[in-house]
């Protein structure tokens, strides 16, 4: 990205351009992509889920935009719309973790959490600066889960960036109101994602807590775009606990659980690790297990752990 002259925005705006710019391939229209997304969130989502009311006039001009200038839909398939904006799940005890870092982080190329071809990094810079944003998502839906101030927007440049472009919308938060509003979203059913997007930084930036009634990027999964991976745990239950209740069927937002006799069963292919069966279960009966062909966990202490011992010094 090159700069010709000092650009008139707003202070958090430039921040994020000037990030940007020490980004290896990261351009001007990268940068305008991320500043959509980051202004008119409301809109860009409403869109992208086809509830806004411009949906129709404006879907094929923000397909074209993204193929363009986000390297989604290429022809070879090598990098699909999921590899510039994906999910990871995360168990509410990994998410705590992420809302509570207490130092600057830089985590790169994680591929085997995150297996994606792009926007695979965790790199925060003041971590503990926390805006809770209302959820777009839900925000699109003509009924809604509630309430709506769910999204939690970590470090900067991001949570001055929001602040400063949805001052109606967001507030900051301690990291002891952000493991609240997880701790009462899992208590609701509703599945933590860790976010990534290209034009964010091709990083980490969001914890998203979702449904599968408003959530955009689990629409996007059951139609076929691979937007969410599993957390790389998979729920396995104790039969002889199982009381077959059915409180894990009604509650698994991904579909992955069924009545079968006196037992509930889990479908493998279908569960995503989230933990809400294991937290809801009434009788203990359900736990999560690492599973290596999901992937690896992403538990943040562990990977700073990891980058403390193996640097120098």
């Amino acid at each position: 990205m090159k700069e010709n002259r000092k650009l008139p925005l707003k202070k958090s705006t430039r921040a994020f351009y000037r990030e940007g710019k020490e980004i290896k391939g990261y351009s001007f229209f990268d940068f305008l992509h991320g500043y959509i997304y980051g202004r008119w969130p409301y809109l860009y989502i409403g869109v992208g889920t086809g509830e806004h009311p411009l949906a129709k006039v404006l879907r094929p001009l923000f397909n074209a935009f993204t193929y363009i200038f986000g390297g989604a839909q290429q022809p070879d398939g090598e990098v699909t719309f999921a590899d510039t904006y994906h999910g990871k799940v995360v168990p509410t005890q990994a998410a705590n973790q992420l809302v509570n870092v207490k130092e600057d982080i830089k985590l790169e190329d994680l591929e085997p959490l995150i297996p994606y071809a792009k926007a695979r990094d965790i790199i925060l810079k003041n971590p503990d600066h926390i805006v809770v944003l209302d959820c777009p998502c839900r925000n699109s839906r003509q009924d809604p889960c509630l309430p709506m101030d769910v999204c939690l927007i970590i470090g900067e440049p991001f949570a001055s960036f929001i602040l400063d472009h949805q001052p109606r919308r967001s507030r900051s938060i301690s990291s002891q109101e952000a493991v609240q509003i997880l701790k009462e979203e899992h208590q609701r059913g509703h599945v933590h994602h860790a976010f990534f997007k290209d034009a964010m930084l091709e990083r980490f930036y969001a914890i998203c807590n979702c449904c599968e009634c408003c959530c955009g990027a689990m629409q996007a999964q059951r139609n076929g775009t691979r937007m969410l991976t599993s957390s790389g745990y998979i729920a396995v239950i104790n039969d002889g606990l199982c009381s077959a209740c059915g409180t894990c069927v009604e509650l698994c937002q991904f579909g992955a659980l069924h009545l079968a006799g006196e037992s509930a069963r889990i479908s493998d292919a279908d569960c995503m690790g989230c933990g809400v069966c294991v937290g809801h279960c009434p009788e203990g009966a359900i736990e999560l297990v690492l599973h290596p062909e999901k992937g690896e966990p992403l538990i943040i202490q562990e990977l700073i752990k990891e980058v403390r011992e193996t640097t120098p010094g």
